[in-house]
């Protein structure tokens, strides 16, 4: 089933000093794959209903009336733009510098677990949107922690004191580089995403949003940035309000400019979806929400091992991120906010660490960032993380994004030319997910039988329910992209799905 090239609309800033939308020129990039791999097929989704969007919420949802999709966009740009953050990394047409060319074979031996072979057959990770493998470099950086430096942080004077005060605050440092933050102390360490997200709506939130108040969220949320702003308004009187998606699952800027008002405190929204991969144009919605007054949290947990991150180029007011999403540990993650806004946000948590002085009448808080990591902090996984952001530099998330977007336009288009697939997410700026149903199959039977050749998908909802119910659907098989995967794996995925797809026709 082959259907006309893919495309999503075209909804222009309503003021045209709008930043850039997206790290990689998502034009260039689709007639790069097109000439590569030929167009990909359509999958319309079923009529909107808003009504499906969220379940029975405990606070007032607001959805606008879906307009008349906008018209198609313009040619394809034949030069690629991209964002580059390090001094180091030269800028395009200057290539003296840059990394050399992208070998996957080698960047596949520094992952021990994609040696591992799984019921006889080589392991094939397409699972990377719910985490990603370790590279040695940061297995061993953990052990060299644990061997060399192990201690609490910044409060002893001994010698190893120093050394995992150096090893933690030097990650902080190798993290306000990767993402551009204009200061370290802006760079605050936390479990995962999940963790920063609920520590602004329980800090900054509390602080500044009240009764009538509203929070703007997309319909593309994964839970972790939808539960948060529920719970926040039903605490203060707040409504949460939703920007809709088109059909091939882009968001409808047209009509978040009609959600924006004097009301509008927050507006949270993913760079990158994880159930339908879907590129958000997060620049241009935090340009139209700061004309609202607004201010923005962009979640990119899904972005930041696909594509550049420049917190000072989006020009959004948080950005979070889990470590476990970019090949480094599980259980560290990372908050950036603006100085001035972290500034004027209460700790969230007490204890060590956050504070400077204590009596039992009064305690005075420590500066950013320390107020916000109360207790003993996640010391080797934040040096896990450092030592996973500098093998990204490394290999170049330029060469990195190419590698992927070549291979998500091959798999998107191999799947989509099985008879009884049907692709969920079809935008035409997306990155590493290729989400889709097959006719005759509960999504777990899918998985089951990718999981019996060694192929690791996942498949549910992903935590994202109102984007399935979107359309009309509980469940996705939802394999996913990263730097170390194969032509070879996704051959092995189609083979598969294709098999599966026979086997029904002719039962």
């Amino acid at each position: 089933m082959r259907g006309d090239p893919v495309s999503a609309p075209s909804f222009p800033d309503p003021q045209p000093t709008a930043p850039p939308v997206s790290p990689l020129d998502p034009a260039w990039l689709a007639q790069m794959a097109n000439a590569m791999f030929g167009a990909l097929p359509a999958a319309p989704g079923p009529a909107y209903d808003p009504r499906d969007a969220l379940a029975a919420p405990a606070v007032a949802v607001t959805y606008p009336t879906v307009r008349p999709a906008m018209p198609e966009p313009p040619a394809a740009s034949s030069t690629p733009q991209f964002y580059f953050v390090d001094a180091a990394v030269p800028p395009p047409g200057d290539r003296t510098g840059a990394h050399p060319a992208f070998d996957v074979h080698a960047v596949r031996r520094d992952f021990p677990t994609l040696q591992e072979r799984i019921n006889g057959h080589p392991v094939a990770w397409l699972d990377n949107a719910a985490t990603t493998h370790k590279p040695q470099a940061v297995i061993d950086r953990l052990a060299q922690f644990y061997a060399h430096e192990n201690s609490n942080i910044h409060r002893a004077a001994h010698a190893l004191a120093g050394r995992a005060t150096d090893a933690y605050e030097g990650a902080r440092e190798t993290v306000r580089r990767f993402i551009n933050a204009p200061a370290v102390e802006e760079v605050v360490f936390v479990r995962g995403a999940t963790e920063a997200i609920n520590l602004v709506a329980k800090s900054w939130g509390v602080r500044h949003v009240g009764k009538d108040d509203e929070i703007v969220v997309s319909h593309l949320e994964h839970h972790a940035n939808i539960v948060p702003w529920q719970q926040l308004a039903a605490a203060t009187g707040a409504r949460l309000r939703v920007i809709p998606v088109d059909d091939s699952g882009q968001l409808r800027l047209d009509e978040f400019a009609r959600l924006l008002n004097r009301r509008t405190k927050l507006v949270a929204v993913t760079q990158v979806s994880n159930a339908l991969g879907t590129v958000a144009p997060v620049a241009q919605i935090a340009a139209m929400a700061r004309r609202a007054g607004a201010r923005v949290l962009v979640d990119a947990a899904q972005s930041v091992s696909h594509m550049r991150v420049d917190v000072q180029a989006l020009d959004a007011d948080f950005l979070v991120f889990s470590g476990h999403k970019v090949f480094a540990p599980t259980g560290i993650g990372v908050l950036w906010g603006k100085r001035e806004v972290l500034e004027d946000m209460p700790p969230w948590q007490g204890g060590g660490n956050m504070i400077a002085d204590v009596t039992f009448e009064h305690t005075e808080f420590q500066g950013i960032p320390n107020r916000f990591e109360a207790g003993t902090g996640n010391i080797a996984d934040a040096a896990g993380l450092g030592a996973a952001l500098d093998y990204v530099n490394r290999i170049g998330i330029e060469n990195i994004a190419l590698h992927e977007h070549a291979l998500l336009d091959y798999g998107m288009r191999e799947l989509g030319a099985i008879r009884g697939v049907r692709l969920i997410g079809t935008a035409q700026d997306k990155a590493s997910v290729m989400s889709f149903v097959l006719a005759g199959y509960e999504t777990f039977e899918v998985g089951a039988a990718l999981d019996r050749q060694g192929i690791a998908v996942r498949t549910g909802h992903h935590c994202a329910q109102p984007i399935l119910h979107r359309f009309g659907l509980e469940a996705t098989v939802r394999p996913s992209l990263a730097f170390y995967n194969t032509r070879d794996e996704i051959d092995r995925l189609v083979r598969v799905v294709r098999d599966l797809a026979a086997r029904r026709r002719s039962a």
